[in-house]
């Protein structure tokens, strides 16, 4: 069997072995046709489905919300405990400023 044939069946085997591991569900998806255009010839520079790449582009949006809003709510949560007895300790806060400007001494 050729590299080529070997490349190929290890591919389609992790595909299927992907679909068997997470439930599909189909989404229609109208695109513009500047966009659908885009995916294409992207999907094609990749040599991956348009259908991958987007399903990969979605994916990475989607964790990029959820990094964004878990980043959002922990800003508000160290905002409203600011002065309160949840907030930082003054002595640690100080040592890890002193730590911090110490490391970036070091680094020079």
């Amino acid at each position: 069997m050729s590299d080529t044939i070997r490349l190929a069946v290890a591919f389609k085997d992790a595909i299927e072995k992907w679909h068997n591991e997470h439930a599909m569900k189909n989404f229609h998806l109208p695109l513009p046709e500047p966009i659908y255009t885009l995916l294409r010839a992207e999907a094609e520079r990749a040599q991956v489905s348009a259908t991958t790449l987007a399903r990969e582009a979605i994916d990475s949006w989607l964790k990029s919300q959820a990094r964004k809003t878990r980043h959002d709510a922990i800003t508000a949560y160290a905002a409203e405990m600011a002065g309160t007895g949840f907030d930082l300790d003054p002595e640690l806060e100080s040592a890890g400023i002193d730590h911090l400007v110490k490391a970036s001494r070091k680094r020079k």
